[in-house]
């Protein structure tokens, strides 16, 4: 399944110039053959805007979700994209995976929250797997902090998850997650990690890029720089089965010995 993850701040603040975005990178991306497009953590709205987090916060199923949905259907592709979920009074930190034919498949809530500007606005999630059929292919769901945790990326493998989407928004100085990590998560988990990550200033931080479409060889099947791009690369079942036949990590646990870690 080919993949194509989109490296883009967007247009902080305006859902409608974001939405523009989206829209084009999907024709771009379904121009290349992907089947599956995926934007960055808070891609809707943007990541710092302070307050205005609330005040554009949506539901799952509200207005933009709608759009996204007529965009995905438009270019006949799946959409993964972060955004500020709203539910009732409390706003999650949330991903949203939206199928080709316009029906959405998983949301996902944060659940590991970084730093206090995090902390202050949104609620943590409190269901740390969630997944989805896509292309016949299990998809799950993370964002950005939540993935380095080893017991989440760890959760998902033993749940069958073939590809882990990642939004993102890290920033400088934590180039090692997305340059060391990432591919370390995709093999000592047998999965695909692909991770989209968020690029240049935006308030007080600097997004270093670098999204990437991990293997479960731990090698990078395609990776941006750090500037604006849209990169593709292929999803391939059958690597994957042979991989996960040849590496023994999942078969030589010993959970009885990891009782202290919970």
């Amino acid at each position: 399944m080919r993949t194509a993850l989109l490296q883009s701040s967007g247009r902080p603040g305006s859902i409608a110039e974001n939405l523009k975005v989206l829209d084009a990178a999907a024709g771009r991306a379904a121009a290349g053959g992907a089947a599956l497009l995926a934007a960055p953590e808070m891609f809707l709205t943007g990541y710092a805007i302070g307050d205005d987090i609330a005040r554009l916060a949506e539901p799952a199923d509200g207005d933009s979700a709608d759009a996204i949905a007529e965009i995905a259907t438009r270019h006949g592709l799946a959409i993964a994209y972060g955004y500020p979920e709203r539910d009732g009074e409390t706003v999650y930190n949330s991903a949203q995976l939206v199928s080709a034919d316009g029906s959405r498949l998983a949301n996902y809530r944060k659940t590991h929250l970084f730093g206090c500007a995090e902390r202050e606005h949104f609620t943590p999630g409190e269901q740390s797997l969630v997944q989805a059929r896509l292309g016949g292919l299990t998809v799950g769901i993370m964002i950005c902090y939540d993935v380095e945790f080893p017991e989440n990326a760890r959760a998902h493998a033993l749940a069958g998850t073939d590809l882990l989407v990642v939004p993102t928004a890290n920033m400088h100085p934590f180039q090692f997650v997305a340059e060391a990590m990432v591919p370390v998560r995709a093999w000592e988990n047998q999965m695909y990690v692909a991770y989209v990550n968020r690029v240049g200033h935006e308030g007080e931080f600097e997004f270093f890029g670098l999204s990437a479409l991990a293997g479960p060889d731990g090698i990078a099947r395609t990776r941006a720089g750090r500037g604006e791009e849209l990169v593709l690369a292929d999803v391939d079942p059958a690597f994957l089965a042979a991989s996960r036949e040849a590496n023994p990590y999942l078969k030589d646990r010993r959970p009885g010995l990891y009782g202290s870690l919970v």
